[in-house]
């Protein structure tokens, strides 16, 4: 079973959240690195995404869920409400999240992380 590769959106690159996820083992990149742009549109980042086989975390509900829409064959999308959420639960959400779950389980789902919570 192989643990899905994560992706923090541009609305989401938090360097203390890659670095504690990074930190416990998983694969997970952010915006900006070399292969996206800092002013990466959503629809890149989406594309970026499923180009480097990722998973993708964003605060962007709306625009993410219309693209995913557009982008029915997505490698995995992952929404939350930023108000809802420290780091540290953010962490841990997330954590959970790539241990429990399988890179096979995401591609062309949108799941909330509050069903980790």
């Amino acid at each position: 079973m192989a643990e899905p590769c994560l992706h923090l959106d541009a609305d989401a690159s938090i360097k203390a959240l890659q670095s504690a996820l990074v930190s416990r083992g998983h694969d997970v990149t952010r915006t900006p690195n070399d292969w996206m742009p800092l002013d990466a549109s959503d629809e890149i980042q989406l594309l970026g995404s499923l180009a480097q086989g990722r998973c993708i975390f964003t605060f962007n509900i709306r625009d993410f869920v219309a693209l995913a829409q557009r982008y029915p064959r997505h490698a995995g999308i992952i929404v939350a409400a930023q108000a809802s959420w420290t780091l540290a639960a953010l962490i841990a959400a997330l954590d959970r999240v790539l241990c429990e779950t399988n890179a096979d389980d995401w591609p062309g789902q949108v799941r909330w992380l509050n069903d980790w919570r």
